[in-house]
């Protein structure tokens, strides 16, 4: 309040300023105008004064009195007037009296105007108290109260009144004594429930603390965390990342309008904002940033002790070269037998036991088709062993082998098989894989080569020593205990057991019961298989294993590791569901506006120099990306016809892809897979045309005939016969030209073309053909005819005929 002036320190008591002033000069303080400012210290004293003296009434009194009129009906419509009249009290505690010697001596208190009486202080604090009492007895009371009110508002406007008889005294005392007695009752009871109120609130822990301990607890600073928050997030997971009450971050999502449950799945950008609001740091993790995705979930961050593990070899090379041949003399098996038309068709896991350790195998394809799995087998491995046929060579499977494993830098043994045969040299293979920087020992390279038979078993021992060899070479050691990872070899959808997949564990241990995230699968591995159906309850490093139990078929080539939580397992899998579901949605929208578009579309789906659309389905997820790969480069360059595959999957044929096949017009190609009892049904209703197959080149072959009966056929033409019109006749209105055979041979169905100043005219067929009158088939060189052109009447003389004969030819890939 400091900067108060005399005039509204009057203002505010109700004084007039000339009587401030007296006032102000009644108590020692002295030579003060209305616009003097008023410290703290004279504004205290004033205002000590003013509640020790009882104020004049009246415009700029300082008694504080408040007046109202209250008008209220009866019920015989007698209209009552309520006067009531309220005078605040300033102290809040009853001063002690002062002496009368220091009251004389003070002087007069300030009389009220028109009235020369002087109220004493002992009457002024007795006529302020029970103005108070009777205020609020008169509000509490309404209309019955009036009465008793009216005696005191004549007192507070000081108007002249008669002596009271001695019954009114004895009347006012009583309801003196009544409303005291009221007003009493009423603030026990308010003292009461403040007690109530005071008993029910609960005790501070700061007080408590420092009860305890004697001393003041200061508070702590808030802590900023740093929140990982994925696309998708649960509020309970959300709420635990910053370690906050779940209840806390329901209410602030309230708070912005958003209506969630504890279980209930937020967005990426959502999360965030709450994050912000809660006081923390977010840090957003894309899709491209798995290792923030798993953040905690691996427990792989502890260091490991590593110790040697098995070395993993891929046997890479040309069809039909003996691959599968070879890993079956080393497995005592025959896989290549069943194998549909003698070749490998699928990625293959098996470990073979040695003198000097177990080494584990992977055999890929060799056709042109399984570029992909051969890529994915040398990413895979450690060593990679280049069959080569003695008899045969380097073949182009061999060359693509060959830059595989050097995109992949792995080390190379060469194993030169068919050495039984006749023919068999092993020296022209040698320089033949020197032309591609394979350069052997003999030629003082450090390539290993070794002359094999599959079909008699020689050089095996060999074989096995050079893989050993380079083995030891390269050192290599992983940790054999700790959460498992590794890479999917393969995966197919089994009848009986669900998706199954073949898993190479990198490091680690893997068990059974653990939960797994591979690619966008997720789930338990409730059961584990050994490459000869063994049931195994463990498997270490560079050893394979079938694992069934996941949620989905997961792709081949994609890493798998195991998590500690299953719940944050499957909100990492979801999320990658939606965003491949997401990229395949907008490929099969486009693929059906696509179809929608053109005109006339035959029964296959696809046009006259159109997209062919695709749907793939097969056994396991190697062949779906084989046959989805070379599919796709069957159009080569072609601008006439394209391949759009709309939709490729793992497992047998069923009424969702039949419906989308239908929709979008795609040819169904299956892989070793039928379709079920609901797919048959749908087919019988849409007409789909579905192709079986069970090796790969022959559903090669068959969609290469489908795109070549989509390109426009090539019109090649043959010129026939050249004449030249020497006169032209008018016979019931047709024009018949007159002509001379200048070259070749003029035919009756020929077409023929109307040259005028070397300037085509017309193109038509030829009508009729006569020699002298008689009808002709044809007329040779050097000789005169009349032809008629058929819709043609403008013909005119010195103009020439070109003979010819269209023949449209089918173009090829």
């Amino acid at each position: 309040m400091s900067g108060d002036t005399v005039k509204r320190i009057a203002a505010l008591a109700r004084l007039g300023v000339d009587e401030a002033i007296a006032q102000l000069a009644g108590i020692g303080i002295t030579g003060k105008t209305a616009d003097d400012t008023l410290s703290r210290d004279e504004k205290l004293k004033f205002m000590a004064h003013l509640r020790d003296v009882e104020l004049p009434s009246g415009d700029g009194g300082g008694s504080l009195v408040t007046s109202r009129t209250i008008k209220e009906t009866a019920r015989g419509g007698a209209v009552n007037t309520i006067e009531v009249v309220v005078r605040k009290k300033r102290a809040l505690k009853k001063r002690p009296r002062r002496p009368a010697a220091a009251t004389a001596a003070s002087g007069p208190a300030p009389a009220a105007p028109g009235t020369g009486a002087t109220v004493p202080e002992s009457a002024t604090t007795a006529s302020a108290a029970e103005t108070t009492a009777s205020a609020d007895a008169t509000t509490a009371a309404g209309p019955a109260s009036t009465a008793s009110a009216a005696p005191t508002t004549a007192a507070a406007d000081g108007k002249a009144k008669p002596a009271p008889s001695d019954k009114d005294r004895k009347l006012a005392r009583k309801a003196k004594e009544r409303r005291r007695s009221e007003l009493r009752l009423s603030q026990d009871k308010r003292r009461q429930r403040r007690r109530k109120k005071q008993a029910r609130k609960p005790r501070k822990v700061q007080a408590t603390l420092a009860s305890q301990h004697g001393a003041f607890a200061a508070p702590t600073e808030p802590v900023v965390r740093r929140v990982v928050v994925p696309e998708t997030i649960s509020v309970g997971d959300l709420a635990e990342a910053m370690s906050v009450k779940a209840a806390d971050l329901i209410r602030k999502l309230m708070e912005m309008g958003s209506m969630a449950t504890i279980n209930q799945m937020l967005d990426q950008e959502t999360a965030a904002i709450m994050v912000e609001e809660m006081g923390h740091t977010a840090d957003l993790a894309g899709a491209s940033d798995p290792e923030a995705l798993l953040q905690g979930l691996t427990g792989a961050d502890a260091e490991r002790e590593l110790r040697p593990r098995p070395p993993v070899v891929t046997v890479m090379g040309h069809v039909d070269h003996g691959k599968t041949s070879l890993l079956d003399r080393l497995r005592k098996t025959r896989v290549a037998a069943a194998e549909a038309g003698g070749i490998t068709q699928h990625i293959g896991a098996y470990r073979v036991a040695t003198a000097r350790g177990d080494i584990t195998f992977l055999d890929t394809p060799g056709h042109e088709a399984f570029s992909a799995m051969r890529a994915r087998g040398a990413s895979a491995t450690d060593l990679v062993i280049l069959v080569v046929a003695a008899d045969d060579g380097v073949k182009p499977q061999t060359v693509e082998a060959i830059r595989h494993a050097r995109n992949a830098e792995v080390p190379i043994v060469v194993a030169v098989n068919k050495m039984d045969k006749e023919g068999a040299d092993p020296g022209a293979v040698r320089q033949e894989l020197a032309g591609f920087d394979v350069v052997t020992e003999e030629f003082g390279g450090d390539v290993l080569l070794v002359p094999v038979s599959a079909k008699t078993g020689a050089g095996m021992d060999a074989l096995l020593e050079a893989v050993m060899l380079q083995a030891e070479l390269l050192d290599l050691r992983a940790a054999a205990d700790g959460p498992a990872a590794g890479v999917v070899v393969e995966a197919r959808l089994d009848r009986g057991r669900g998706p199954v997949a073949t898993l190479l564990v990198r490091e680690g241990l893997l068990r059974a019961g653990d939960v797994l995230l591979a690619g966008r699968e997720s789930g338990r591995a409730r059961a584990m298989r050994d490459e000869f159906g063994g049931a195994v309850t463990e498997a270490g490093p560079s050893v394979p294993v079938e694992v069934q139990g996941l949620s989905g078929v997961p792709a081949a080539g994609e890493p798998f590791v195991r998590v500690g939580d299953e719940r944050r397992a499957r909100e990492v899998a979801v999320f990658r569901q939606g965003r491949h579901k997401d990229a395949r949605h907008a490929r099969q929208q486009a693929a059906i506006l696509s179809s929608h578009a053109r005109m006339g579309s035959d029964a296959i789906g696809a046009d006259e120099g159109g997209t062919l659309n695709l749907l793939i389905k097969a056994d396991v997820q190697g062949s779906v990306e084989a046959l989805s790969d070379a599919c796709g480069k069957l159009a080569g360059d072609s601008t006439d016809v394209a391949v759009n595959i709309i939709h490729s999957a793992v497992g047998g044929i069923n009424e969702s892809d039949i419906n989308l096949a239908a929709a979008a017009g795609a040819v169904v190609v299956a892989f070793n897979v039928r379709a079920d009892a609901a797919a048959a049904r749908a087919l019988e209703n849409n007409a789909v045309d579905v192709r079986h197959h069970s090796v790969i080149y022959q559903a090669l072959d068959e969609v290469r005939d489908l795109l070549s009966g989509m390109l426009k056929p090539v019109v090649e033409e043959t010129i026939l016969a050249s004449a030249d019109v020497r006169e032209v006749f008018r016979i019931s209105g047709l024009a018949v030209a007159g002509c001379y055979v200048s070259d070749g041979t003029v035919r009756r169905d020929a077409e023929v073309r109307v040259l005028r100043d070397n300037t085509v005219v017309y193109s038509g067929r030829v009508a009729s053909l006569r020699r002298f009158k008689e009808d002709v088939a044809e007329v040779k060189n050097g000789m005169e005819c009349g032809i008629t052109i058929k819709n043609y009447n403008d013909l005119r003389a010195a103009d020439r005929l070109e003979i010819y004969h269209s023949v449209e030819v089918p173009k090829t890939l």
